[in-house]
């Protein structure tokens, strides 16, 4: 298993080295390639072995990576407004110090590996356990239902993010310089962001029956930990943008005061006064 972390590790680092072209990239693109790449990385290293719920899950995992990077690159390309949201410094790594750069791309390797631990232990222990009788997924592996909830868990947040991330665009063709509210964002603020959490909340569900070790434990808690803060943090830098953009919208005051900002039914309105969520 040490052999596939450093393999991996290697990966990341590579593909994340995005980030030197653009600095948000390390984040952004990056995150979204790194994922893909993961879980790629996983499937030809040990497709003769992989049961049916891990193919699953690098599927899972590469359709949401793969998504996830097409789509900023596509509304970085097309989006003038989006161009605008993002400030000059963030787009362009040769403004920062070298050491904080090289501390943002590290810091991000660890973390997608931390994300991904629930798969990677899951494909390791079933590569070390099983010997393939015919290189074809089965119906198997450890963790009986918790990975099969894992995974509908999962799909139901990559079904989530992408449906708001779409709603979004159409919307903003319409009225580019209005604020989001029909869809999944009349249910809450930042569905796109809730969708984010839902599907590593499946991810962490998959790996509850096989992860067997404190170091696994503490990788995919802490990955999952450090997610929710980032969803959490991105939904304080929208408000706050929102709040510049359109404050003085008795609209958008009332939608603000009515709606959720990350989880729906939570009556959370606002986290913008909590400046530990930054990220």
């Amino acid at each position: 298993m040490l052999q596939t972390f450093i393999i991996l590790t290697l990966l990341v680092l590579l593909v994340d080295a995005l980030g030197w072209v653009r600095f948000l990239w390390f984040i952004s693109i990056g995150y979204g390639a790194s994922i893909a790449a993961i879980a790629i990385a996983l499937g030809v290293m040990h497709y003769d072995t992989l049961s049916l719920p891990s193919a699953l899950l690098i599927l899972l995992a590469v359709i949401y990576g793969f998504r996830l990077a097409g789509y900023l690159l596509i509304r970085e390309l097309r989006s003038a407004n989006y161009r605008k949201t993002i400030s000059y410094d963030a787009m362009q790594g040769s403004d920062y110090p070298l050491v904080a750069s090289v501390s943002i791309w590290l810091s991000c390797v660890l973390l997608y590996l931390c994300q991904m631990t629930p798969v990677i232990v899951r494909v390791e222990q079933e590569a070390e356990r099983l010997q393939p009788p015919s290189g074809l997924p089965f119906f198997g592996g450890g963790g009986g239902g918790l990975v099969w909830a894992g995974i509908a868990i999962a799909a139901l947040g990559l079904l989530t993010e992408a449906l708001a991330d779409q709603q979004k665009s159409a919307a903003k063709k319409l009225a580019p310089q209005r604020f989001v509210d029909t869809g999944l964002y009349r249910i809450v603020r930042c569905p796109n962001y809730f969708g984010e959490v839902i599907f590593w909340t499946g991810i962490l569900v998959s790996g509850l029956g096989t992860m067997d070790a404190w170091w696994q434990w503490l990788m995919a808690l802490t990955g999952y930990v450090a997610i929710v803060y980032i969803m959490f943090s991105g939904a304080r830098r929208l408000e706050l943008r929102q709040d510049h953009n359109y404050g003085e919208d008795p609209e958008y005051q009332a939608y603000k005061q009515s709606t959720p900002i990350l989880l729906p039914f939570v009556p959370i309105y606002s986290v913008k006064r909590h400046k530990w969520l930054r990220g």
